[in-house]
């Protein structure tokens, strides 16, 4: 009975810090208003940032971003495991490591930096701030939904490149599940093809295509400063 109450006492002991922490959190947010809106001129101003987290940690971080009501994201793609032991099971692997979007105000957003599972939020590298310091990247709210709609739709294993890729046709995918898409053709040494897809500051993203799917169009222009 005692070693019951004991390990009864401890489980409600933690249950209360993890609470503690939740709302700690939540109050910290509190202070910056209401999500997405700044509070001097009541104009909307959420941006899509990119939290840099631990590796591994992606999700369950996000966890905790949306138990404090914080609209977050983490690039990941469904896929069917099978182990050598035979099991087989679906599985979200995470296709950007260390990075969480996060979708808040600026306002919001220093606030979040300052939480203890949140390392630093992702710089502009090639803007020119006029300084030292570079400013914090925005992500463009169109690279979250193509990125959202090339994960959630190919049936293929997609791939992401920490830099911008320098391929050759441009193209857009005219059948199949990623119908729509517009990224850029190129053939791998085994003859196979790869559909590269550009995002503004974060890199690319490859994933095997039938060029019989494709059509190729004008160049596509990059994006102008």
């Amino acid at each position: 009975m005692y070693n019951d109450l004991v390990s009864l006492g401890k489980r409600e002991s933690s249950i209360d810090m993890s609470s503690t922490a939740v709302t700690a959190d939540s109050n910290l947010l509190a202070a910056a208003g209401p999500s997405g809106v700044d509070g001097a001129v009541g104009v909307p101003d959420a941006k899509w940032f990119v939290a840099i987290v631990n590796p591994r940690h992606e999700k369950a971080i996000a966890d905790k971003l949306m138990n404090i009501n914080v609209t977050c994201y983490v690039a990941s793609q469904k896929e069917f495991r099978i182990w050598k032991n035979g099991r087989r099971k679906t599985i979200d692997r995470v296709v950007i490591p260390s990075m969480v979007f996060v979708h808040c105000s600026e306002k919001q957003r220093r606030l979040l930096v300052t939480l203890p599972y949140i390392n630093r939020f992702l710089v502009n590298r090639s803007a020119d701030s006029g300084g030292l310091n570079k400013p914090v990247a925005v992500i463009d709210d169109k690279d979250i939904q193509k990125l959202k709609f090339m994960l959630g739709q190919s049936d293929h294993h997609i791939d992401f490149m920490p830099t911008p890729l320098k391929v050759n046709d441009s193209v857009r995918v005219i059948r199949g599940s990623l119908r729509g898409l517009v990224g850029q053709i190129s053939r791998s040494s085994d003859g196979s093809h790869k559909l590269m897809v550009n995002f503004q500051l974060l890199g690319g993203a490859s994933v095997s295509i039938d060029p019989h799917d494709v059509e190729k169009i004008a160049e596509i222009s990059g994006n102008k400063k």
